[in-house]
């Protein structure tokens, strides 16, 4: 088994570099050409970004390319690809992937396999589109680079995830977040064999097999605005993320025993500039969410709903509701009906009327924040009532008031003790 992992951390950069030198000379060579799929610069905290500029210099004299997994995202700028991979890579390397139209089919998963993962939720077949470069590039290797934590869609990100969503196209985007979202993200986030991921690995095994895939996984850790590499996993099978699952369930759950009343969550404009992406706020926290409690989103950054303007249209058309609202949308709205993965996303953006949601927002209106089902807070406002510099991760006293303070959603999973169990 082609294989290397470290599972105690803090991991430090060199450690990396060398057990990333020493993992690569276990293939053959030469490689002469290599893709690169790395997170794009919403998974800043991944440790991806480093670890993707050392690939691309210990590949050397390879060809290189490097294509950033965004699936429905925009794609990156060059500023950000420079400040997430490193100013030194040559931009003609990147390549960026277009969900809608990059992609080529490589099979189709049955009726029968989604009905019997759902439990006979849901009865429709997916066609498996990914992005034609990984098909058509005639690469050596293709390197998966990515981090496991808790999610929302599949359970916990990554592995096949990066490939078959990070680069896939439209029917398997929108049928894998809705099979997700029926199924119910409370029963999948932060464990392995979910239904969504029994489809992913459906698909690895009778229609990835050809491809010389290979992955290179993280576990992080952040405490006092401070990331740590605590898990590397390195390798060309299923066991490799197995490991991280079980070492990113270590180090990426934190679970209570009594639920929040409030809570502050902020996201950092760098990163989060939609509510497709900042709900993440919403995602992380709503297992450990007190019925009639309050989150609050401090969003400075947060400019539209949907990453592209017909998800945007469609998030501003339906808002942010209830399961059984959304599902019922679903049988009566042909173009809800033709945009699963929007239907998914207001399914797990909605309180499930239980507690507010706030949004503190600067660049939306207040029409616009209520319109979407959202209560809303001036981002000046907020930014007063709620200063940033006094907050410390974890739990702080307002005026008297307890709230829970959250730098980064993305980095983990917030849920009760009594609720939650592993695989």
């Amino acid at each position: 088994m082609n294989s290397r992992s470290l599972t105690q951390g803090p991991i430090d950069l060199g450690t990396v570099q060398r057990e990333l030198a020493a993992w690569l000379a276990t293939f053959e060579q030469p490689l002469q050409r290599v893709l690169l799929i790395p997170p794009d610069g919403t998974r800043a905290h991944s440790m991806a970004g480093p670890i993707t500029n050392m690939l691309y210099h210990l590949l050397q004299p390879a060809v290189v390319r490097i294509l950033p997994a965004l699936g429905t995202h925009v794609p990156m700028t060059l500023e950000e690809k420079q400040r997430i991979f490193g100013a030194d890579l040559p931009s003609e390397i990147y390549l960026d992937h277009h969900w809608r139209t990059d992609v080529e089919t490589v099979g189709v998963v049955p009726e029968s396999v989604i009905h019997d993962v759902s439990g006979g939720l849901l009865d429709y077949s997916i066609s498996v589109d990914i992005n034609r470069e990984l098909i058509q590039g005639q690469y050596d290797l293709i390197l998966s680079i990515g981090q496991v934590v808790p999610h929302e869609v599949v359970g916990m990100a990554n592995y096949t995830k990066n490939v078959v969503v990070g680069c896939g196209g439209k029917d398997i985007i929108d049928k894998s977040h809705f099979l997700g979202a029926v199924y119910g993200m409370e029963r999948m986030m932060g464990r392995d064999h979910s239904p969504v991921r029994q489809v992913f690995d459906y698909i690895e095994e009778n229609f990835l097999a050809d491809l010389p895939l290979a992955y290179v996984l993280t576990v992080t850790q952040t405490k006092d605005q401070i990331t740590t590499l605590q898990g590397l996993f390195l390798g060309t099978e299923r066991n490799v993320f197995t490991q991280a699952v079980a070492r990113s369930q270590v180090c990426n759950l934190d679970l209570l025993k009594k639920p929040f009343q409030k809570v502050i969550v902020y996201l950092d404009p760098r990163e989060f500039r939609s509510t497709w992406l900042g709900n993440k706020a919403v995602y992380r926290t709503r297992m450990a969410m007190a019925d009639q409690g309050e989150l609050v989103v401090l969003a400075p950054g947060v400019k539209s709903f949907g990453e592209d303007p017909e998800i945007d249209r469609l998030i501003r058309a339906f808002g942010y509701r209830t399961s059984q609202e959304i599902l019922g949308f679903v049988e009566s709205k042909t173009e809800l009906a033709n945009n699963l993965s929007v239907a998914a996303h207001l399914i797990h953006g909605s309180s499930e009327g239980r507690f507010r949601i706030t949004y503190a927002v600067e660049h939306l209106s207040e029409e616009e924040i209520r319109g979407v089902n959202y209560d809303y807070l001036p981002f000046a406002k907020a930014a007063e009532r709620y200063s940033l510099a006094e907050l410390k991760e974890g739990y702080n006293s307002i005026r008297g008031e307890e709230v829970f303070y959250i730098s980064n959603p993305a980095l983990g999973l917030w849920a009760l003790q009594k609720d939650f169990c592993c695989d």
